[in-house]
């Protein structure tokens, strides 16, 4: 018995370590403070064009978290995801328009999840957004959240927070720029 439980154990961590550890996040689950902070702040109804993502050691596609691989589940791209995010949010705010003056686009700048903590994570995004009107642009600002989440030093706790925060990462981001007031005249 001893030895049929050995060797499925060692089958089981053989399997893994052929197939390595990847994952896809789940799919962006929109906040509702965010889309009432939207329909308290303007009236005007926008589109999303795509997001971009700048190429640098800061933005990672995939994430790595302890030696998984975390993907987007938008495309396989965390700039996808962004522009998804903020599909979502617009469009339960009632706020979403393809045939919108108003256009939000923008940059992923940085992205990444260090679970690496004993008790701590962190997980940092960073974009840079843009609001034209009728083609001229009149908002161009970066937003960055570093998300503090509860970690361990287990990884099988670890990990499933890591992904979990990354949600709560872009909701914070968008909240952010939600809340600022040069966006919101922007969007007017």
């Amino acid at each position: 018995m001893k030895t049929l439980i050995r060797s499925v154990f060692i089958s089981s961590a053989a399997m893994m370590f052929v197939t390595g550890c990847a994952m896809v996040a789940p799919g962006y689950n929109p906040s509702m403070e965010n889309v009432q902070s939207l329909k308290n702040n303007s009236t005007t109804a926008m589109k999303v064009t795509p997001f971009g993502s700048e190429k640098s050691p800061e933005n990672n596609n995939p994430i790595s978290i302890r030696g998984s691989s975390l993907a987007s589940p938008y495309d396989q791209s965390y700039s996808s995801y962004l522009t998804a995010a903020l599909k979502q949010e617009l469009q339960l705010a009632n706020r979403l328009s393809n045939d919108a003056g108003i256009e939000v686009t923008g940059i992923l700048l940085k992205n990444d999840i260090d679970a690496a903590g004993f008790s701590t994570g962190y997980t940092t995004v960073s974009a840079r957004f843009i609001v034209k009107k009728d083609g001229k642009e009149v908002f161009n600002q970066i937003k960055t959240v570093k998300y503090e989440f509860p970690s361990s030093f287990v990884g099988s706790v670890a990990i499933p927070a890591a992904v979990q925060s990354y949600n709560v990462a872009v909701q914070k981001l968008l909240a952010s720029l939600f809340a600022d007031q040069a966006f919101n005249l922007a969007t007017k």
